[in-house]
């Protein structure tokens, strides 16, 4: 059984509160203190369960998270310059910024940004001590000029209200399925799954091409129409309303990959920008239910 398995349930909602506290002030200060108080620890026993759940130290945690941060900033914004990312994410200096993200990159952040807006990046991560293994980049490094007539997908543009979610987080891909069915095991008693149109979604809060797959947090949950009362490890979440890029596929599972590549590109050759704010997919049927075992699946993208 893993370390995160042997959490308890109040330990694994506080660690998803402190999460979600870090991933909205990632520009602020994050000190072991005030995280620790926001999940309600001490700071001695918050850090033993946090690296529990995340395998990481916080300190190396949030030093991870403000690079990758930076990584999609340096190739989405190329008016942000490297003295301003060095100074929104707390490095003391440009040259230790430099440093802390060649270490976990192989390159500088220039030559990243430098190399990351060819017509497809052929840049990748170098297996460093962080451990990471080699990734492509984000998909939206693409050239923006790809041609994008070939996409078999119907995306639309249009404003949505608020999305309310309750479900529980989890680190790397290998946990989200049991995190799903911990998910419908707590939502079926309370009888959130007794209506047949219910819908469950993902929500990414790492790109799988910046950060390592066993390492990308994501939120498995229920959609809801009203916030309601949670307890155990499971959360209120809700989506801000606004404007989304939508596409609407019925896929295979193999082709997600391919699909999120395809509406980036779509976006950046439409000139949309994404809001800064988490993709999330949403899922209309069981695909195992699916004669074709497919996806009916909405990817959503927030834009300003």
């Amino acid at each position: 059984m893993s370390k995160i398995h042997n959490l308890s349930k109040h330990h694994l909602q506080s660690i998803n509160k402190a999460l979600h506290y870090i991933e909205l002030h990632l520009e602020s200060d994050l000190s072991l203190e005030i995280v620790s108080k926001i999940a309600h620890y001490s700071p001695f026993h918050f850090h033993r369960i946090f690296k529990a759940f995340t395998n990481e130290t916080l300190n190396q945690y949030i030093s991870r998270k403000r690079i990758e941060k930076a990584s999609a900033v340096l190739l989405r914004k190329t008016d942000v310059t490297i003295s301003e990312l060095s100074t929104r994410y707390g490095f003391t200096s440009n040259s230790s910024f430099t440093r802390a993200f060649k270490k976990f990159y192989g390159v500088s952040p220039s030559d990243f940004r430098r190399q990351g807006h060819g017509k497809y990046s052929k840049i990748r991560q170098v297996k460093s001590k962080t451990g990471q293994p080699s990734t492509n980049f984000e998909a939206y490094v693409c050239d923006t000029n790809q041609n994008t007539k070939h996409m078999q997908s119907h995306i639309e543009v249009t404003s949505l209200d608020a999305i309310h979610t309750i479900g529980t987080s989890c680190m790397g891909v290998h946990n989200l399925s049991s995190t799903f069915q911990n998910v419908m095991t707590w939502a079926g008693p309370k009888g959130l799954l007794r209506q047949p149109d219910f819908k469950m979604a993902t929500i990414y809060y790492d790109s799988f091409k910046i950060t390592a797959p066993d390492k990308v947090r994501m939120r498995a949950c229920l959609l809801v129409d009203n916030p309601i009362k949670t307890d155990g490890d499971m959360s209120l979440i809700t989506i801000n309303k606004g404007l989304h890029i939508i596409a609407h596929h019925e896929i295979n599972v193999g082709e997600f990959e391919r699909v999120w590549t395809e509406l980036f590109m779509w976006m950046n050759s439409n000139g949309y920008k994404m809001r800064n704010e988490p993709v999330f997919e949403i899922y209309h049927n069981d695909f195992n239910t699916h004669p074709e075992k497919k996806c009916i699946v909405d990817l959503h993208v927030p834009i300003v």
